[in-house]
């Protein structure tokens, strides 16, 4: 979901692992908070008010598991939208319910041995992503985001670690983010700070945002491939601060001037790199980020 971006399938998969299925199946949507841009990776510029967002809302704002198990249910039957199944998931790991562990795992382990079918077209191993964040969203619970962070820090390096992972990595605090962009900085091993940077634009903490901008503006002055800047800009756009829009769009214009990404062939079709960032983001969000700076309320 997150990686429909300029980018190989075989290049990301070389950030997660070596599966390049396991780059599905967890998904970033924010609605109704604002302080924040409004953002889905399901809907091509989903609004407020219209039917679609309606029927996020609906998923978002579930305060219980029992009516959300049975949708997960529904999609593999075909009987209930796949994004909307997906999305279920997402809002059954956020809201850590302990009965949920046994389902995850029981889910997990018939994916797993290949007794789950599903509908055309889709592959029921791309929720393990999913169902491993219904884990580690407990894990979160029982013992702390420093503990969960400490797990992961290890696997990193050897790419051991799924989307599940990364979208469970975004959520945490405790310094989480800055302990990663601490590592990030030590390091000179380029494979090892893409896997980083990667996991940065899952985050949706605001101490990023300096670091984020300044990488979007000059990735190559960190040792980064120029096309990985998109990174950066897709971690500042999931942040959707007044602050990180404006961050990105003050970065955007130095880029510019910098002449960063001038190559012609880092464009998508008919437009160069930052106006293809620039129409993805209205993609995303329903809005120019200009558009946003006029709505947005200040964070507290």
């Amino acid at each position: 979901m997150r990686f429909q971006l300029p980018l190989s399938l075989a290049f990301l998969a070389g950030l997660f692992g070596t599966r390049p299925d396991l780059l599905r199946a967890q998904v970033q949507v924010r609605l109704g908070d604002s302080t924040r841009i409004l953002y889905s990776e399901l809907h091509d510029g989903l609004r407020r008010g219209t039917p679609a967002a309606d029927s996020v809302r609906v998923i978002l704002e579930a305060q219980s598991t029992s009516a959300l198990w049975p949708m997960v249910a529904g999609m593999l039957r075909g009987a209930v939208p796949w994004n909307s199944g997906l999305l279920a998931l997402t809002r059954i790991a956020e809201l850590r319910d302990p009965s949920s562990l046994d389902s995850a795992r029981a889910w997990r382990e018939r994916i797993e041995s290949g007794q789950v079918a599903s509908p055309p077209t889709t592959d029921s191993r791309d929720l393990l992503p999913a169902l491993h964040a219904i884990e580690l969203e407990l894990a979160r619970r029982r013992q702390g985001d420093l503990a969960v962070l400490g797990e992961l820090i290890p696997r990193i390096p050897v790419g051991d670690y799924d989307l599940g992972d990364a979208w469970v990595f975004g959520r945490l605090r405790d310094g989480a983010a800055d302990s990663l962009a601490r590592r990030f900085l030590a390091t000179r091993d380029q494979a090892l700070r893409i896997r980083y940077l990667t996991l940065f634009s899952f985050s949706d903490d605001t101490a990023l945002i300096p670091l984020m901008a300044r990488i979007y503006v000059a990735p190559d002055s960190f040792g980064l491939p120029i096309r990985i800047g998109i990174r950066a800009s897709d971690g500042l756009l999931w942040i959707g601060t007044r602050h990180s829009v404006e961050a990105l769009l003050a970065a955007r214009t130095a880029a510019r001037a910098r002449g960063t990404y001038a190559d012609p062939g880092l464009g998508h079709a008919d437009l160069d790199f930052l106006a293809n960032d620039s129409s993805m983001a209205v993609s995303r969000t329903g809005l120019w980020l200009a558009e946003w700076l006029k709505v947005l309320k200040p964070s507290s």
